[in-house]
């Protein structure tokens, strides 16, 4: 399974605006591309220096290729989208592999 991680720092005035869009909206929009099969949507902890509010938002792939085939395919659409807060957010992408999974063995 490989992540998709997008780490987002929006300003303050357009939080509310910009966090039920992506929930409305944007995360759909990526999902809708197929090559992803969930999203999560986080809000970092973390008071930032430079202001704003700092957002992670994960799209899960059944593999890299699935996320080699979103950048070929998807990715200049998808960032067209955001053109709607030009200006109010900065962004930055990490790409990661899962290695494993645990979860707690409740009884």
């Amino acid at each position: 399974m490989y992540i998709l991680n997008i780490t987002t720092n929006i300003a303050n005035k357009a939080e509310q605006e910009w966090l039920q869009w992506m929930q409305d909206t944007f995360i759909p929009a990526m999902l809708g591309t197929k090559k992803f099969n969930k999203a999560l949507l986080s809000k970092v902890q973390v008071e930032e220096e430079m202001g704003g509010i700092t957002y992670s938002t994960q799209y899960f792939a059944a593999s890299k290729n699935d996320v080699k085939a979103f950048y070929k395919e998807d990715q200049d659409l998808i960032i067209s989208k955001y053109t709607k807060f030009k200006g109010m957010y900065v962004d930055f992408s990490t790409e990661l592999e899962v290695i494993n999974q645990f979860f707690e063995n409740v009884n």
